[in-house]
């Protein structure tokens, strides 16, 4: 069942981005005139940047080379320009429907049409690319934000406890050495009680991570009382047993349907992926299996990358639950759709008496752009209640 479930899946995604592309070289095709040695070109050049991504993610489950990196950095690219050029030719294809509709202006772009065709098509290519190189300006400046909340009736330290939160770093080939010190540079300068990482802490294969030696970089973190992650799904898709004995050989402790308690003074809670259903048929442990044993005059936090079933949290006493996963869309208008899957696609939001927090994450999947979205590392401030 499962491997029928992702081949369905690979299936539909493959049809979809089939049709996005091929409407999309149609758009270019129409500009080069007939008979054009520009044509043949121009069709091996789309295909070849269209395929590159899938074909740089098989090409590195053999080896890992310059070519196959190019071709994943390229196809990342091409995914965001993809993007926004089928959203501005489909924008443009409704205004000539409407036109259609108001005689005058249908005429009057008939009577022009190959320099309108030509004009509209720049217009949006540009656009295109311009949105693009901004947004990868954007996902390459990782904003601090704070979250600093109270908590009643738990044996909080008077000082409080200070903890750095990084979600969906990516690690692999798009984000390695240099954005992931700039990651261990931030957290470190917090200097936090401890760490926690919300899963998707690698990208997919390993073979990157091991070739740019990723692990001796995240050994740089520093926290009073060590390094807390757990599993995301991609995780699961690059193989999670050898991407958990990779964290844990480079100073991460995972917790995988486990807690743990932090310097006597509150408990780290990590739930294991939901992917762990698809991909072994297992089932996660219930939070309240994990938390009923617990004392509950600690604080208890909650780390699970997908934030689905927030009312679970708030049913079994959580004093917070902090999740990643969603991106908060990554690309404009995809935010709408995190928006409308999920409770809570970014942010903050209180629940009865259990605080939970959606980080954006610190890297990016596919295309290393961010359009409407920033990336963030969290700090989190948690006080004694009144």
């Amino acid at each position: 069942m499962r491997t029928l479930n992702f081949y369905l899946f690979f299936s539909i995604f493959l049809l979809l981005y089939g049709l996005i592309n091929y409407y999309i070289f149609l758009k270019g095709w129409q500009l080069i005139p007939r008979g054009s040695i520009a044509r043949p070109v121009y069709a091996v050049l789309f295909v070849l940047v269209a395929a590159s991504y899938i074909g740089g993610r098989l090409l590195e489950r053999y080896t890992v080379c310059a070519i196959s990196d190019a071709a994943i950095f390229t196809g990342s690219f091409w995914f965001a320009v993809m993007t926004y050029l089928f959203i501005g030719f489909i924008a443009v294809d409704i205004l000539i429907g409407v036109g259609r509709l108001i005689p005058p202006v249908y005429d009057s772009i008939i009577s022009r049409r190959e320099t309108i065709r030509i004009a509209v098509a720049c217009i949006v290519a540009v656009s295109a690319v311009i949105t693009v190189g901004l947004g990868y300006i954007n996902a390459a400046k990782p904003r601090v934000r704070t979250l600093d909340i109270a908590i009643n009736g738990k044996d909080i330290p008077p000082e409080g406890i200070r903890l750095a939160v990084a979600s969906d770093i990516h690690l692999g080939v798009i984000i390695g050495n240099s954005r992931l010190e700039n990651m261990v540079r931030e957290i470190n300068r917090m200097s936090p009680d401890a760490i926690l990482l919300v899963g998707d802490i690698l990208d997919e294969d390993l073979a990157p991570v091991i070739e740019q030696n990723l692990g001796e970089t995240l050994k740089g973190l520093r926290a009073k009382h060590g390094v807390y992650a757990v599993t995301g799904n991609h995780e699961y898709i690059g193989g999670v047993d050898e991407a958990v004995k990779y964290l844990e050989d480079h100073g991460i402790r995972m917790l995988r349907d486990s807690a743990v308690l932090v310097n006597g003074a509150f408990y780290v809670v990590g739930r294991e992926d939901r992917s762990v259903t698809a991909f072994t048929g297992k089932r996660r442990k219930d939070l309240h299996e994990l938390t009923a044993p617990l004392d509950r005059g600690k604080a208890l936090i909650v780390l699970d990358h997908q934030p689905f079933k927030l009312g679970e949290a708030e049913m079994n006493r959580v004093d917070l639950q902090i999740s990643g996963h969603t991106h908060h869309g990554q690309l404009w208008p995809f935010n709408y759709i995190t928006g409308a899957v999920y409770e809570l696609s970014h942010g903050y939001k209180r629940k009865g008496n259990t605080h939970v927090y959606v980080s954006s994450g610190f890297g990016t999947w596919g295309p290393p752009v961010r359009v409407g979205t920033v990336p963030e590392i969290l700090e989190v401030v948690i006080r004694p209640g009144g």
